[in-house]
């Protein structure tokens, strides 16, 4: 790039000097690329060749080890490794690893997904992602699930602490003391999250979290309430009390596609940072300790009132 600056600067008439002090370089190194210039052109502005021991592996044979790489698989093997491969094709280890690297092959790993099977798939994420770009007037959008079978682990011997050079240390094994849901609805505009922990799932459990959100939502605003398409949202039970409450209107997430809910990145930040390492003795104190005690990720806390409601301030 500095190179290109020296060029139209000169078209532009400067001196050497001029140039040099403006780019903040040597006017030796403005007259080396502007004679370079002159002599090759274009050309002249990129490196020469230098000199050093030639490539030991040809185009052809790092094609041929890329393609087999792409294209096969290992005798009674599902991918293959440095190691298998670099005896199949002759190629010593350490190349292998940097051809690999070079092209950004990775076949110890893999990437899991799932493509949505639902034929109305284009107009529900229209629908959902409308809802949270442009949600309408006098209403309140939702994103309303449950997070189950949150456990009470309790570690069979202390942590040991973090120190200087190694991590936290945690035992693998565990005992359980039962488990807990954690039912949430997240106001997309200010992020505000409605929730009750219950011991069950159930659409009994659900209808009573659905009248919680009717208690706490101002009368005068219609309710979107983006879901997913488990089996309890869609109980008769449910449609019967959604059926008498016309504020209330509900759009499914397309079936495998819960990930357009957003309430599912608030559920993994309490995961990550409030559940997954910790050690609990109770399901009493998995809720005290986890879910209303503060949690600061950003300035955020989150607590537990007395009838088992979370608030995220």
């Amino acid at each position: 790039m500095s190179r290109a600056k020296i060029i139209l600067l000169s078209a532009s008439g400067k001196t050497n000097l001029e140039i040099a002090r403006q780019l903040e370089m040597t006017n030796a190194t403005v007259g080396k690329w502007r004679r370079r210039f002159l002599a090759q052109g274009l050309s002249g502005l990129h490196d020469e060749l230098r000199p050093g021991r030639p490539r030991p592996i040809s185009d052809e044979r790092v094609a041929r080890l890329v393609r087999k790489t792409l294209k096969t698989k290992p005798h009674g093997g599902t991918h293959w490794s440095i190691r298998q491969i670099a005896i199949e094709t002759g190629v010593s280890k350490s190349t292998v690893h940097r051809i690999w690297q070079a092209f950004g092959l990775q076949p110890h790993r893999q990437k899991h997904f799932k493509l949505s099977s639902d034929p109305f798939f284009v107009e529900k994420v229209r629908d959902i992602v409308g809802l949270y770009l442009n949600p309408p007037e006098d209403a309140v959008v939702l994103c309303v699930d449950e997070k189950s079978q949150i456990h009470a682990l309790e570690r069979t011997q202390p942590m040991l602490p973090m120190g200087l050079g190694y991590v936290e240390g945690v035992t693998h094994d565990y005992r359980r003391h039962g488990t807990t849901t954690l039912f949430a609805a997240l106001d997309t505009a200010n992020g505000k999250v409605l929730a009750q922990c219950r011991k069950r799932h159930r659409h009994q459990e659900y209808v009573d979290f659905l009248r919680e959100i009717e208690k706490n939502v101002p009368q005068n605003l219609e309710v979107h309430l983006i879901v997913d398409n488990y089996a309890t949202h869609k109980h008769p039970r449910v449609k019967r009390w959604l059926a008498t409450r016309p504020r209330f209107h509900v759009h499914f997430t397309p079936t495998y596609a819960s990930w357009l809910n957003q309430v599912e990145l608030w559920f993994n930040r309490i995961t990550q940072q409030a559940i997954r390492r910790g050690t609990f003795r109770s399901v009493k104190e998995l809720v005290d300790r986890s879910l209303r005690s503060e949690f600061e990720p950003s300035g955020a806390a989150i607590r537990l009132d007395r009838h088992g409601r979370l608030d995220l301030r």
